[in-house]
């Protein structure tokens, strides 16, 4: 039986600790594994809530910033008990809950300062953990995203982990585009801060393109014995460089992804899809809308907030008798790589929206995010009666986006994978997605769905609009060509058995790699 440790920021197996696609695969991926009778821990923050329920397994105690440090080390249910499965948390009064979905902070001033303080701390108090044994003897550790990176940091520099030199380090990106930069020097978050007294090298650390700081993607890169991205067309991106916004590739990082795929230690393996839990009833999204403003209500405190929940609520009134005639619709957090083309180019929305009203249409969007995107999105669905914007979160709602639309509409800048559109694709609905990273890999046009691409930025915006009236013709008086669309979305299986079946051919039987320092 071989031992695993996940170490990730987002795990959706235990409750409230999920934002994106990252706590999905941390979900799914230990499952697969369990089934093949491997051993697997899973361990992320607490961010001052999840440990609360759980049980003391043991109190870790460390050195940082040349201080005594004292975490704790908690063993947590997770929604569904699963045979070889061990889900833990890190507690310590810094690891706090961000304001991104209680998981992540935003510091638009200082970028990464408050999370690379948490997951400093949680990093150093896994190592701390492993050193102990209360994972006993690993032969695998795999790190997903920069938040777990800092472990490598402390296998190849700090002397009280050497036991970390003894395990294969896995490195998964999910997102490229955050990379966790921060400076050597003068900062509460540097790495001179953390660790005064460990030598460590400057030019194995540095940013490409900011010399004075530490790059903790990079670091991932650079020291793991495997890395993968989470799509194989991703892979092909990012070892080109970015010329935004038309192209979203390496972001800086291509030459060490060129060098780690040069050594034949860089894969590209596409993520699955649960195809057994459909949680929801067809025919509910419009209760379900109603039902999560009328409870956020009952709990907003900001009265600005409460008022476009209210009016929210009003938009969606006809619809709890009479759907609309299409509902198209998108969850996604409001991010630059989601929803760039409607912030830069708010008319093709428009058009869109105008498409839309003459079919009977409606497009729904539910998500939280930047102000700036937020504030577009309220405005637009003040001045359109056919945009209904849920500014929350719900994951009832969400499942019934994903049941009861018509289209799933994934206009992403880039896409890593993509995980929205497999769980429409499995419920028959087409989508229509920019034609990009794992959105080439999942959806091919006018097949299992519709996709728009360009060379420049104009030709993107332009085809975006003119392929979702290909798409509304199609369904208004193509209504066969529709149906076989929908078969052929439904019948596409994106499972996690196969891609973890690349992870054991790919990313865990391998001689592991001495330790690479730059």
């Amino acid at each position: 039986m071989n031992n695993f440790l996940f170490v990730a920021s987002e795990n959706d197996a235990i409750s409230n600790c999920k934002v994106g696609g990252v706590g999905d695969v941390i979900r799914d991926v230990p499952r697969q594994i369990s089934d093949r009778g491997d051993r697997v821990h899973v361990i992320v923050p607490s961010y001052s809530r999840l440990h609360k329920m759980g049980k003391l397994k043991a109190t870790l105690n460390f050195e940082l910033r040349g201080e005594a440090y004292s975490a704790q080390l908690y063993e947590v249910a997770p929604k569904e008990q699963h045979k070889n499965i061990t889900h833990y948390v890190i507690h310590h009064p810094e690891i706090e809950a961000g304001s991104i979905g209680g998981v992540y902070h935003h510091d638009p001033y200082e970028p990464f300062f408050t999370d690379v303080i948490k997951y400093t701390i949680f990093c150093t108090a896994v190592a701390e953990a492993v050193r102990q044994g209360h994972f006993g003897k690993l032969d695998i550790i795999h790190l997903h995203d920069w938040h777990s990176s800092m472990l490598l940091f402390l296998k190849n520099f700090h002397p009280s982990y050497n036991k970390l030199k003894k395990v294969k380090f896995v490195y998964c990106i999910h997102n490229l585009a955050l990379q966790g930069i921060r400076p050597f020097e003068h900062s509460y978050s540097s790495l001179a801060t953390w660790f005064p007294n460990i030598d460590w090298n400057r030019e194995a650390l540095k940013d490409p393109r900011y010399h004075d700081c530490f790059n903790l993607m990079a670091m991932g890169i650079r020291f793991a014995d495997s890395v993968h991205t989470v799509s194989p067309s991703y892979k092909q991106d990012v070892l080109l460089p970015s010329e935004a916004p038309e192209f979203i590739g390496g972001e800086g990082l291509e030459e060490d992804l060129k060098q780690a795929d040069r050594e034949g230690r860089f894969h590209g393996i596409l993520n699955g899809s649960d195809y057994e839990n459909v949680p929801v009833k067809k025919g509910k999204l419009f209760q379900n809308i109603a039902t999560t403003i009328f409870q956020q209500l009952q709990r907003e405190p900001h009265r600005s907030k409460a008022e476009f929940l209210a009016h929210t609520g009003e938009k969606i009134v006809p619809f709890l008798k009479k759907r609309p005639k299409f509902i198209c619709a998108s969850v996604a957090r409001l991010t630059e790589q989601k929803f760039y083309f409607f912030k830069r180019s708010p008319e093709a929305l428009l058009q869109i929206l105008d498409q839309l009203e003459e079919v009977g249409g409606v497009y729904v969007l539910l998500g939280t995010g930047a102000h700036d995107y937020e504030d577009l999105l309220k405005d637009l669905s003040y001045k359109r009666e056919n945009f209904i914007f849920i500014n929350t979160q719900s994951e009832a709602v969400v499942n019934s986006i994903y049941r009861d639309s018509d289209l799933y509409f994934m206009p992403s800048l880039f896409e890593p994978c993509g995980i929205s559109q497999m769980l429409a694709m499995r419920n028959g609905q087409p989508c229509l997605v920019h034609h990009t990273g794992g959105l080439k890999d999942t959806v091919q046009h006018v097949h299992t769905g519709f996709a728009f691409d360009g060379k420049t930025y104009d030709e993107k915006v332009y085809n975006m609009v003119e392929s979702f009236k290909e798409a509304l013709y199609l369904f208004q008086h193509e209504k066969t060509t529709w149906k076989q669309i929908q078969v052929n979305a439904r019948r596409m299986r994106f499972t996690w058995k196969k891609s973890v079946d690349e992870y054991y051919k790919l990313l865990y039987a391998f001689n592991p790699a001495e330790v690479r320092v730059a």
